[in-house]
């Protein structure tokens, strides 16, 4: 039998081995979720609700124990691990007290004695999902998933095993039915199989353009509807009227967040020229400033989770340099044990370099320099990708006309770092993929969205 291994990327130490789900034991599971389901589409939008409330209060209640899980298998600081089981509550909550609203049938006057739009579950829907935010990637799918009367399978990264098998435990915790949600441990090449079999009705990634890529090209083979949140690599505008300490706070805790590793942290910061100085000195000031360690203890941040992505990163960082790069800060493989890499800033970057195109997913800065508000914009569209970005200004009505109209991305903001919010539809365009989650939008991504009309 096959068997996964998660490591402490603070000391490179085995944490524990895990048995891999065989394709047998996959069927079987999805038999299940499909039994499951039967029965499940027809509870009452009212008690799946109140189950949906219990998750929250088990992620509440059991904080400590997910936060430390996540903190040792990849490496996130404490601090923010609670911050992200307590996000995870939050999404719970705010399903259960929205789903109703938003998935309430629509009435449509047409020549129809009763006409109008319904919301009906798909069924099961597979989520492959990354290691970053290990509950939380996958708590904003499932909350609105089972909400909307659909059950989850959860295929995770695999150097997450323990998170995954968690969340399966909570939402048992909680009360939901047997299938409900389950976690399959199994390997990357057994993921087509599971998307190509009958009673899989739609599947929903987040991760790499590549691995973007592969399964949506199968779920499209085998016309099933895919959602896709990819990379990014967020440019933040800082303008000639910006507060420079608030941009260099805000763009110094969107670049170090997660060490670095979040699809919607800040990468490119573009500075117009009469400001770039400045800005830059502030920004070296308060990247410096940021302690690096143990994550289990109070610090900026702690190793990337593996150390083959900290070799990736360092590999950007000298291509880029070798090329013409500057570094300002940072820039060196740091020694001892874990997959530490410390905060990075690089300067005076040209196209086709790999701070220029490419998404570096760790805690390295490209600052560029731009002319003016037109160039900033400029250099900001100039990506494949197009997940967030952010314009710091005081004038508010430019700031909006910007985010509104100007930048190329998903989500824009306006004096304050990206972030994902349940209230509010989170995804990319371009090479960042396709669809919403969070929101409304979110939770109508898998369901049948089924008109009736009545004569």
């Amino acid at each position: 039998m096959s068997t996964i291994t998660s490591i402490n990327p603070a000391n490179g130490e085995a944490i524990q081995t895990y048995d891999l789900h065989s394709d047998q034991t996959v069927e079987t599971m999805l038999d299940q979720a499909q039994k499951c389901w039967l029965s499940w589409k027809k509870v009452p939008m009212s008690e799946r609700a109140q189950l949906m409330r219990k998750a929250s209060d088990v992620l509440k209640s059991q904080k400590e124990l997910y936060a430390r899980t996540m903190t040792l298998e990849m490496g996130k600081t404490y601090r923010s691990a609670i911050a992200e089981v307590e996000k995870c509550a939050w999404v719970c909550e705010y399903y259960a007290d929205h789903a109703g609203q938003f998935l309430a049938d629509e009435i449509i006057e047409t020549d129809a004695t009763k006409s109008g739009i319904c919301y009906q579950p798909l069924g099961v829907i597979l989520a492959v999902m990354p290691w970053n935010y290990p509950l939380w990637q996958v708590f904003r799918f499932a909350a609105p998933a089972l909400m909307a009367g659909n059950v989850g399978v959860l295929k995770h990264a695999s150097n997450v095993p323990e998170s995954a098998l968690k969340i399966q435990e909570v939402f048992s915790l909680a009360g939901f039915p047997a299938g409900a949600f389950q976690t399959l441990l199994i390997n990357s090449n057994q993921v087509d199989a599971i998307i190509k079999n009958p009673i899989v009705k739609a599947v929903t990634l987040t991760g790499s353009e590549g691995a973007g890529a592969a399964v949506a090209s199968i779920a499209a083979k085998h016309l099933k509807k895919s959602v896709l949140e990819l990379g990014g690599s967020d440019p933040y505008l800082i303008l000639e009227d910006a507060d420079l300490e608030h941009a260099a706070g805000q763009c110094t805790q969107s670049r170090l967040l997660n060490a670095g590793q979040s699809c919607i942290g800040a990468k490119r910061f573009i500075a117009v020229e009469p400001v770039y100085d400045e800005f830059l000195e502030l920004f070296t000031q308060k990247m410096q400033q940021a302690t690096v360690g143990d994550p289990m203890k109070e610090v900026d941040l702690g190793p990337m989770a593996r150390t083959d992505l900290r070799e990736e990163v360092h590999a950007q960082v000298q291509k880029s340099v070798k090329m013409g790069a500057k570094i300002i800060l940072g820039g060196k493989l740091p020694s001892g044990p874990g997959s530490f890499y410390y905060p990075t800033i690089l300067t005076d970057i040209e196209p086709g370099m790999p701070a220029y195109h490419e998404e570096i997913f760790g805690p390295v800065a490209s600052v560029f320099k731009a002319r003016d508000e037109e160039d900033a914009v400029r250099i900001a569209n100039d990506s494949s990708f197009g997940l967030g970005a952010c314009v710091f200004t005081q004038d508010i009505k430019r700031g909006e006309d910007i985010a509104k109209n100007k930048l190329n991305a998903g989500c824009c903001f306006v004096n304050a770092f990206v972030k994902s919010d349940p209230r509010l539809p989170f995804g990319g365009i371009n090479r960042s993929g396709y669809g919403r989650e969070l929101s409304h939008l979110g939770i109508r991504e898998f369901v049948n969205t089924k008109t009736f009309y009545i004569q």
